[in-house]
């Protein structure tokens, strides 16, 4: 995994052939984990069939760990993907974002992940 450089085995949550599963290592929310392709490949059209069927495999796992593991329990999940540079990717090899969210750990959590565009977040009437 050469973008990722070498991932410390203390921070490896899972693995398979495919893909591993870390705590990501500047976490945004207690638990938040990356689940990184193994193969060197950027973006997820370039996935094979196999690859995005495990996974969404690993998705589920990984929500499922967390869910079950951190105290407290998270009341939600953020699961993200930003998919080349123009999206913010910043390190040129697959990996998906699983952040768990709690309430109020934001003062309003509405629109998610539509704030990679501050000005498009808000589209509700209060």
């Amino acid at each position: 995994m050469k973008p990722f450089g070498d991932i410390e085995r203390e921070r490896v949550l899972a693995e398979d052939e495919l893909f591993v599963v870390v705590r990501d290592k500047y976490p945004v929310s207690p638990g938040h984990s990356l689940i990184i392709v193994k193969r060197l490949v950027s973006r997820f059209r370039k996935l094979t069939a196999d690859e995005k069927t495990r996974l969404t495999q690993w998705m589920d796992w990984c929500i499922g760990h967390l869910q079950d593991g951190l105290k407290p329990r998270p009341d939600g999940f953020n699961v993200g993907l930003n998919d080349g540079p123009a999206a913010g990717q910043t390190v040129g090899q697959l990996h998906i974002h699983v952040i768990p969210r709690y309430n109020g750990d934001v003062s309003d959590s509405r629109g998610g992940v539509r704030w990679v565009v501050p000005t498009k977040a808000r589209y509700w009437n209060d």
